[in-house]
């Protein structure tokens, strides 16, 4: 989260270096894809973010039951990809 609000706010030096780490990590260790989404979607990357968003989907992530009540998730709620993954995730629109 605190990539997408670093994004989000306009520190982009701050949203790339938390990505980076993250990226690394994801290397040796397990980082959810929900994580790496949120900070793309903060960046205003959203093509790459709703690649993660599928990777989340597809290892059923239980964080994507809560993409219908993040408040910082907003701004993308009209994207046709977020309705659809709503919809897939079983939330109500």
């Amino acid at each position: 989260m605190l990539g997408l609000v670093y994004g989000l706010a306009g520190h982009k030096v701050e949203a790339r270096q938390v990505l980076n780490e993250l990226l690394e990590k994801n290397k040796t260790q397990y980082v959810t894809q929900v994580a790496l989404a949120n900070v793309y979607l903060g960046l205003g990357d959203r093509d790459r973010a709703f690649v993660w968003f599928e990777k989340a989907y597809q290892e059923q992530s239980n964080y994507l039951v809560y993409i219908k009540v993040w408040p910082l998730l907003d701004p993308f709620r009209s994207d046709p990809r977020f309705i659809d993954l709503m919809r897939r995730v079983g939330l109500p629109q």
